[in-house]
């Protein structure tokens, strides 16, 4: 089948050659014509991915609108920033109901919206089904096919199982769920505590304290999660400690890559102006700490990461606040 994979950083070319590798045309989307273009003389994508071919499947378009005409099943894999304005512009060339599925993790910073909410929003009558996927998803590994697994998300079963055979293969073996809430948070909010566990390695702290903060991490993930009507099962499994064990120790992370840099005492400022790539975790960061303050739920290590962020907070004063907290039980909520 066809499908339009929208938005060519790293991880939308990897889907795009997953796909291909599945057996489905695809038309890459880039907001970057030059990307589009190289793409089609070169058959890889020289600025993301550049030594891995996309296959013989995979074309590029900087057009919106073919890349609507394409298919009806489109792939949204945009910065969350990005994400409500390039849906609105892609809306306009809509001509049928469309089936949408969002590889997107990240949080709207001003209306604190999940990708589901947005896409809701601005197609309406137009959107058909809508899906999440989510999960320990490197891009150049799920690229290069080593073998992957996630978890596709949907309100819609026949959407979430009909989107789990059409990417599923050989490299990526998928799960399905109806826990669309719960799989959104899970993979926006790990990218908190990555950033959290790069600027402990920046710091040069070891093994107990990554441990602690992965584990204590997920606990108040998953009460965010939960309190928005998230499955607690959803934030053990793939979605939730999967993708966060990856982000907290894989070195490919960019959140924890953010981390390690402000653990070594590099203003935020200067390591974003030197990156081209988004690190999600750094506007989830306040959007967290709103939904937190919102449901009144205490996220300790999240207001940490965001002090670090936006209050010019030192890590090692962080850590200590942490450290000294008053003292309670594992379980408590």
């Amino acid at each position: 089948m066809k499908l339009s994979v929208i938005g060519a950083g790293s991880f939308g070319t990897a889907m795009a050659i997953t796909a291909a590798r599945c057996g489905h045309e695809v038309l890459l989307w880039s907001h970057d014509p030059r990307i589009a273009d190289a793409i089609g003389k070169t058959g890889n994508n020289p600025s993301y991915l550049p030594d891995i071919p996309l296959g013989r499947t995979v074309s590029a378009t900087g057009s919106l609108a073919d890349a609507v005409a394409f298919s009806d099943v489109v792939f949204m894999v945009v910065p969350s920033h990005h994400y409500r304005d390039v849906l609105t512009q892609m809306k306009a060339h809509v001509r049928r109901p469309v089936d949408v599925i969002s590889g997107t993790k990240g949080i709207e910073s001003d209306t604190l919206d999940r990708m589901s909410e947005i896409t809701a929003a601005v197609l309406g009558r137009s959107l058909r089904s809508f899906a999440a996927l989510s999960g320990p998803t490197f891009a150049s590994e799920t690229a290069r096919g080593d073998p992957t697994a996630a978890v596709v998300a949907s309100t819609n079963s026949d959407f979430a199982a009909e989107v789990q055979r059409l990417l599923s293969c050989t490299s990526l073996r998928l799960y399905n769920s109806t826990d669309v809430v719960g799989v959104e948070l899970a993979g926006s909010l790990k990218n908190v505590i990555a950033i959290a566990a790069g600027v402990l390695e920046g710091l040069g702290l070891g093994f107990n304290t990554n441990a602690a903060l992965i584990t204590r991490g997920l606990h108040e993930i998953t009460k965010l999660g939960v309190a928005h009507g998230g499955r607690q099962e959803t934030f053990a499994g793939l979605a939730g400690m999967g993708d966060l064990v990856l982000t907290c120790t894989g070195a490919l992370s960019r959140n924890r890559s953010v981390g390690v840099a402000l653990g070594r005492g590099k203003a935020l400022r200067d390591i974003l102006d030197e990156t081209r790539w988004v690190a999600e975790g750094v506007k989830t960061s306040k959007a967290a700490k709103a939904l937190a303050e919102r449901h009144r739920i205490d996220m300790p290590i999240t207001s940490e990461v965001y002090r670090v962020l936006y209050e010019d907070e030192s890590p090692k004063t962080a850590i200590q606040r942490l450290m000294s907290r008053a003292l309670k039980a594992e379980a408590t909520r």
